[in-house]
């Protein structure tokens, strides 16, 4: 809907108390409230250990970060551009299968993707083993293998399954391109190597950047693969500042450095979308034709298409797979059975909660002419990127001092002590997923919403209907795969979320990712398979529907 339908829809909700735009402003409001919380907290600590932090770890969690961080953009630049260039321009043995096999790996969290490596390639593995049967070596002091639980091991796996955010953009941004560029470009004596530096990658540039900005920010909040790899980044600091040390003031203050960082990979992101502007030279394009490579080439080509699948996909799922199935006794456990609840409760809720915030702000911003909605829309979508370990500081301390005056109002009001109502509840864990996830609840509801055509709803209004009747009879009827499609994936975004999890959860409660989590951190790789196999098959049902809407 256009702004000037807007202004027409919004001018007799004018007249008295514009309910949809407080509306819109509350939802805002309360998505922002955690990182206003975190900023405030860090500027005015109760006790300030920033000198402390400054000249003792902070140095070294930002050393490691910016390097695991570079690591990762890198790799996945590269992998996720060059598979992208080849199933797009290129067609070789397998390409129809592989083009979607790429994005399976966003199926399997990166701390799954750990587990699976060490397990695979440490002493006792299946690799090492071979390796000492077929040369004979007796111990380690026999060879030199590398050390897999580092900052380099971490950077494989993290580059394993975030390289499909670049692929995804990658592989759509050449698609769009024309074939015309190209043959001139032949005409003109360029090369496949040429074509490709030439044309091909500055056209597709701004897609690849935000590709890896986004991969970058994910790479900021993972928690599960640098615990477990023992690399001291960032989000490792908050959850040792806060639970080792009990200083909320110093986690913040860490968490006020991430939301720096990840506000300048934000940046880069809106900037490439900017500068993401195509121009036709004529009304009708041909689409690229692919070229056909034969022989040796074909077959470099599908293997190098897919060695990132087999390293972020097939690899873990199998490694998990082996493990599940000789933990036959695991799958029957209760505490499995209570997590899976657990998961399939919270995550859903919290998938509803967001989807219907989601939905009425974005309807009262465009019902309502007023400008502070429409200001606060867009700045909601920083949720995303904070990364799970912010929020779960930004949430707690807030949710605890409204718990707090709550139940001081209950016991003056009652004379009965209620205790603490939401804090340490499933009530914060749900809180924290909505503010986390809001940004691509909120993007499905704008760009669906957007495609109804303002007719309908100017009928519906003029039929009688109100407001709230016309978005349940009008907008939600046509917007049902949308929302069914974000549903879906912000449920699978909770259900993989571990850093949040692990600080907000109530007492005695697990998740998937938190049991995963817990059991694969006591070696135990056998009792984390079944939950690590779970959480991998409800991924690989969103990457299917992924696959299927990029066809």
């Amino acid at each position: 809907m256009t702004s000037a339908h807007a202004e027409t829809d919004a001018r007799p909700m004018r007249r008295g108390v514009d309910v949809w735009s407080i509306l819109a402003v509350v939802i805002a409001a309360l998505v922002l409230l955690p990182l206003v919380a975190v900023v405030t907290i860090a500027l005015f600590p109760s006790e300030n250990i920033w000198p402390h932090l400054m000249a003792t770890t902070l140095p070294r969690y930002l050393s490691t970060t910016f390097w695991l961080m570079a690591g990762v953009g890198l790799i996945c630049a590269a992998a996720g551009t060059g598979a992208a260039w080849l199933v797009t321009m290129h067609d070789f043995p397998g390409r129809r299968w592989l083009q979607w096999a790429l994005f399976l790996p966003l199926a399997v969290p990166a701390y799954v993707g750990a587990y699976a490596l060490v397990d695979f390639l440490e002493y006792a593995g299946p690799v090492q083993g071979a390796l000492r049967a077929a040369f004979g070596w007796e111990s380690a002091r026999d060879y030199a293998f590398p050390q897999i639980r580092s900052l380099g091991g971490a950077i494989v796996v993290l580059s394993a399954a975030l390289y499909p955010y670049v692929y995804l953009l990658a592989r759509a941004a050449f698609r769009e391109q024309s074939s015309d560029a190209f043959d001139v470009a032949r005409a003109l004596g360029a090369g496949q190597l040429s074509r490709f530096f030439r044309v091909g990658l500055p056209l597709a540039r701004p897609a690849i950047a935000v590709g890896v900005a986004i991969a970058m920010m994910e790479t900021v909040n993972d928690f599960g693969t640098v615990d477990f790899f023992a690399v001291q980044t960032l989000t490792r600091g908050i959850f040792s500042v806060w639970l080792e040390q009990n200083n909320r003031g110093g986690a913040a203050q860490l968490s006020l450095v991430i939301l720096g960082v990840v506000l300048g990979l934000a940046l880069i992101e809106r900037a490439g979308r900017k500068r993401a502007k195509r121009f036709r030279l004529s009304r009708q394009t041909r689409p690229v034709m692919p070229v056909r490579l034969g022989g040796v080439a074909g077959w470099i080509a599908s293997a190098a298409c897919a060695f990132p699948v087999a390293l972020g996909f097939v690899l873990p799922v199998s490694v998990i797979g082996w493990h599940a199935m000789g933990a036959k006794a695991d799958w029957s456990e209760p505490a499995l059975v209570s997590a899976l609840v657990n998961t399939l409760t919270v995550g859903g809720i919290a998938a509803i909660v967001t989807i219907l915030a989601a939905l009425l702000m974005v309807y009262g911003v465009r019902l309502t002419g007023r400008g502070l909605p429409r200001l606060l829309l867009p700045v909601t979508l920083i949720g995303y990127a904070a990364p799970g370990a912010v929020l779960g500081v930004g949430v707690l301390i807030p949710l605890a001092a409204f718990d707090n005056a709550l139940a001081d109002a209950i016991l003056a009001a009652t004379g009965v002590d209620p205790g603490l109502l939401l804090t340490g509840t499933a009530a914060a864990l749900i809180y924290a997923y909505a503010v986390r996830f809001f940004a691509i609840a909120q993007g499905a509801a704008d760009a669906a919403m957007g495609q109804v055509s303002p007719s309908l709803p100017m009928a519906a209004r003029s039929l009688g209907r109100s407001s709230g009747g016309t978005l349940r009879d009008v907008f939600v009827p046509l917007m049902r795969g949308s929302i069914g499609t974000a549903l879906l994936l912000v449920f699978v975004d909770c259900v993989k979320e571990l850093p949040a999890t692990l600080l907000l959860r109530p007492f005695n409660f697990d998740t998937l990712a938190t049991r995963t989590h817990e059991t694969a951190s006591l070696e135990n790789l056998a009792g984390a398979a079944p939950p690590a196999l779970m959480i991998c098959a409800v991924g690989a049902v969103a990457v299917i529907l992924l696959a299927r809407a990029n066809r």
